[in-house]
């Protein structure tokens, strides 16, 4: 199944490029990385051979799909394991 704005928080997130959008951490702040591992509670990006761990929650995310289209997810609507994302489908 393509990966859609609508159903992207019900797919695997590894290997999307991925930007911090919105973050009480000033820190983490227009972070842009691939998506190389993902928990419960954190995503883990690559970004210039590095791993930063980015905590889904309070976080919003920006995603790039294949064709360039944005998508804006709220990172409380991905608390969960990706197997257990399905079941609320």
């Amino acid at each position: 199944m393509k990966i859609t704005p609508s159903n992207l928080i019900y797919h695997e997130l590894i290997g999307l490029k991925v930007r911090v959008y919105n973050s009480p951490n000033k820190y983490l702040l227009g972070l842009i990385g691939k998506v190389a591992y993902e928990t419960k509670n954190m995503l883990l990006l690559e970004k210039d051979g590095k791993i930063k761990k980015i905590p889904k929650f309070p976080n919003i995310f920006e995603f790039y799909l294949d064709d360039n289209t944005k998508v804006y997810v709220n990172g409380r609507d991905l608390l969960s394991r990706p197997e257990d994302r399905l079941k609320r489908l």
